[in-house]
């Protein structure tokens, strides 16, 4: 059964950063699922190539099978890991009830890393990271952060209430973020 720590905040809340680290110092493995659908839309032949590429465009979210499946491939691929970050994902009702269906039986959820920050500290971030990324531009940001608001931000409180989520404060500089983010993996891991 694979060790899962889903990873959730607004675009530019600090994942990506904050999962190196963690991949680094606490052997867990990072698996953003933006970055998975990234390398599956270049991928030569792929038949989802163009579905995705709408999907990243539009900033709407693309299906819960496609996103599963690149997720349970890149497990698999790492099984000798202490467990995966699951970085941006689920962003939704859908994205949860996929998972669940698909993977539920599969993975042991330790629990949600939720990294909060402010979305006007979120969206300038992106837009000054430099990454090349098509969708980080003002109109694809906003559409992004709509979608987190309407649709992220829900699954966020649906696992408040289960008692599973962390609470991280983002804004603040990423070594004090570290610090705390250690903090609640060595509270999880004492249970």
């Amino acid at each position: 059964m694979y060790k899962v720590v889903f990873v959730l905040g607004p675009p530019g809340s600090g994942k990506g950063t904050i999962c190196a680290q963690i991949q680094e110092n606490l052997g867990y493995v990072h698996l953003s699922a933006g970055d998975l659908l990234r390398a599956e839309r270049e991928r030569e032949g792929s038949q989802f190539g163009a579905l995705i590429e709408n999907h990243i465009r539009n900033g709407s979210i693309v299906p819960v099978e496609i996103t599963c499946s690149l997720l349970e491939i890149a497990m698999i691929a790492r099984e000798d890991a202490n467990g995966f970050l699951i970085d941006g994902f689920p962003r939704n009702e859908d994205n949860l009830a996929g998972w669940k269906r698909q993977m539920g039986e599969k993975v042991n959820e330790q629990f949600v890393l939720f990294l909060s920050c402010p979305v006007d500290v979120c969206i300038d971030r992106c837009l000054h990271r430099g990454q090349g990324r098509t969708d980080d531009n003002v109109d694809s940001l906003k559409k992004r952060v709509d979608t987190y608001n309407q649709s992220t931000f829900p699954i966020i409180e649906h696992f408040e209430k289960l008692g599973m989520v962390r609470e991280v404060n983002s804004e603040r500089p990423v070594n004090e973020v570290y610090a705390d983010v250690v903090k609640v993996f060595a509270a999880a891991n004492q249970q």
